[in-house]
């Protein structure tokens, strides 16, 4: 052990708001909160630098005085875990947080250029750069991404944005049924219309979004984005192609804004409840296969984003964490993260999805090169997502 170097494990916390999974582990609390604050960001260049940290609203705010964002819409998960903690931009890059435009634009992970970090030998490495042709160390940063803080302790992420689309409108097929809806959801994405966002509300959650002002009956979304002119013409040759789907209606960009942020955070299931939540992730033709062979075993609620391969899945009691990851299995193969259930039930169930014995010990072998001394602790252990 290095001099100095404590022996007793611990977690990363960054802002607290993924804290009833943190409680599944016991080890003790190591926050980032006091790593805070915008190291560099230059609009002209699109990309930033920022400590681990800093509140991920500072992180967007900065961005938007010049109309830029993040791409990949970081999930926001306080509302279904009932947590109060403020999300940071290291735990963003940390967990992967990845919402409904991840299918075309990528995960967190593909936004990252460069990480610094202290790994668990007490040694502070910096890997990757601030432009995108800086590709030294660049798959290491993204290692780091989604492996929970299991590996290192991130103290500085480098990152690229994107800019704001000017407008923005949601095609609704209203009607369909799960699989009429993955049928229409592929049939978007093979139009050259550029569809940012595909989701499928069925009838048991529809409701449930944008203050239902949703037309009655499931709700099939598909979001388009950019400038005006071309947002306009875009949407009218995707109403026209999904005519013959069903009832085609549309929403304006102040209703498309606040029905992408609920998709993205799953907000119907944000009901102050401890009813166990999985976030799986299929195929985009699996999603509907999966949920429709779930039903006939067990009581579930679920909808579908990412073109129907996100499936955001509640049980009505038990996780079900055996049958689920057997039907997962039997279509083609996924994974799923349990994200909420009582605390009795996260310590006994494994939240994330079991790995091949060749996975393990390609994990296994990852976390002894960063971490010998087994400091680092997450929620499943390391998985690289």
């Amino acid at each position: 052990m290095i001099a100095g170097l404590s022996a007793t494990p611990f977690s990363i916390s960054g802002g607290g708001t993924r804290s009833l999974l943190s409680a599944a582990d016991g080890a003790e609390q190591l926050s980032t909160r006091g790593l805070n604050g915008i190291v560099a960001y230059n609009p002209a260049e699109m990309t930033m630098t920022a400590r681990a940290g800093t509140p991920l609203e500072k992180v967007e705010a900065a961005l938007a005085e010049n109309r830029q964002m993040l791409a990949f819409e970081p999930v926001d998960l306080r509302g279904v875990l009932g947590s109060s903690g403020i999300p940071t931009i290291g735990g963003v890059f940390a967990t992967n947080a990845s919402g409904p435009r991840r299918f075309v634009a990528g995960a967190a992970r593909d936004s990252l250029l460069g990480v610094r970090f202290v790994n668990g030998k007490g040694e502070i490495v910096k890997a990757g750069g601030r432009v995108m042709k800086n590709v030294t160390g660049l798959d290491l940063a993204k290692l780091l991404a989604g492996s929970h803080g299991s590996l290192a302790l991130l103290t500085e992420v480098t990152f690229r944005v994107l800019p704001m689309p000017e407008t923005a409108v949601t095609i609704v097929i209203s009607g369909l049924n799960d699989a009429e809806a993955t049928a229409a959801m592929a049939t978007a994405m093979a139009l050259p219309v550029e569809v940012s966002g595909a989701a499928h509300l069925p009838e048991s959650v529809r409701g449930r979004f944008a203050g239902g002002a949703l037309p009655d009956g499931a709700a099939t979304v598909l979001r388009l984005e950019g400038l005006a002119a071309s947002v306009s013409v875009r949407a009218q040759k995707l109403a026209d192609a999904m005519a013959g789907f069903g009832a085609v209606s549309q929403c304006d960009a102040g209703l498309t804004q606040r029905l992408w942020r609920e998709i993205r955070d799953a907000a119907p299931y944000a009901d102050g409840t401890s009813r166990p939540l999985w976030r799986v992730s299929v195929a985009p033709t699996a999603g509907q296969q999966l949920v429709a062979a779930l039903r006939l075993e067990a009581g579930v609620d679920a909808f579908y984003d990412w073109q129907g391969g996100l499936v955001w899945l509640r049980m009505e009691s038990d996780p079900e964490a055996a049958l689920l990851r057997r039907y997962i299995k039997a279509v083609g193969g996924g994974h799923a993260t349990l994200l909420r259930a009582r605390p009795e039930v996260l310590s006994t169930t494994e939240i994330f999805q079991p790995q091949t014995d060749a996975v393990t010990a390609l994990q296994t072998a990852v976390k002894a090169s960063f971490d010998p001394h087994g400091l680092f602790r997450a929620p499943g252990g390391f998985i690289a997502q």
